[in-house]
């Protein structure tokens, strides 16, 4: 069962999904788009559900209301680059190029997104492979490949294989935390959950891994807001 469902007034969109993972309700806004879902127990009664939804319906307006509204980049205006406001200026090379002043940016206004996120992903790229390979070498495991993605819920990924996923937008973050999502997900290599093990893996190559997560859970949620 997935569908949608309105509460309150004005109505609030609730994306309903059932999980076997579930064990209680859980309501969650993505920091992406601000989608609201409800995730339930499989035997779970929707109504019960519902109701938990119409409880929750006060946190629910004012933590969609404290979300920033969504950024367009322009030029004369501001976009977040390794963890600093960058000015995005025009420019006349035939790439983006980054200066002191901030970062320059060829062509026409329609075409400014489109480069803007081609730059992004390429500085991901180069940065996370370099991180990603890094930790692996010191934990002496391969990694297979490296994808970029547009993820709304998670920040990377790493399969049994040593394929690793990560998105793009981390590029947008101190270069610090960008390296400590690239050592997580390399962990994973070693410890494939989330255990006390896996956490001492993270631990043994980046010691002070706590502050950059901490950083991306109070922060994360910025990068998004940012429309290419």
């Amino acid at each position: 069962m997935n569908r949608t469902v309105k509460i309150g007034s004005p109505p609030i969109e609730v994306h309903l999904r059932r999980s076997a993972r579930a064990r209680r309700y859980s309501l969650r806004i993505s920091n992406a788009d601000g989608k609201v879902s409800l995730t339930l127990p499989n035997r779970a009664s929707e109504r019960a559900a519902l109701d938990f939804a119409y409880r929750q319906e006060d946190w629910l307006r004012a933590a969609l209301g404290k979300r920033p509204a969504a950024v367009v980049p322009e030029i004369g205006g501001k976009v977040l680059y390794l963890g600093q406001e960058v000015s995005l200026l025009q420019g006349t090379a035939r790439s983006v190029k980054a200066g002191p002043e901030g970062l320059f940016l060829p062509g026409s206004v329609e075409t400014l997104g489109a480069r803007l996120k081609g730059f992004f992903k390429v500085q991901a790229r180069e940065r996370l492979a370099a991180a990603s390979h890094y930790y692996a070498s010191q934990l002496g495991r391969d990694i297979c490949a490296l994808s970029l993605r547009d993820t709304r819920s998670r920040w990377g990924s790493c399969t049994a294989d040593g394929r690793l996923m990560y998105s793009w937008r981390l590029i947008m973050a101190p270069p610090e935390v960008l390296e400590y999502v690239a050592a997580h997900e390399v962990s994973h290599l070693v410890q494939m959950n989330h255990s006390a093990e896996f956490w001492a893996v993270v631990e043994g190559l980046m010691p002070d891994y706590q502050r950059h997560r901490k950083w991306l859970k109070a922060n994360g949620a910025r990068l998004h807001h940012f429309q290419f």
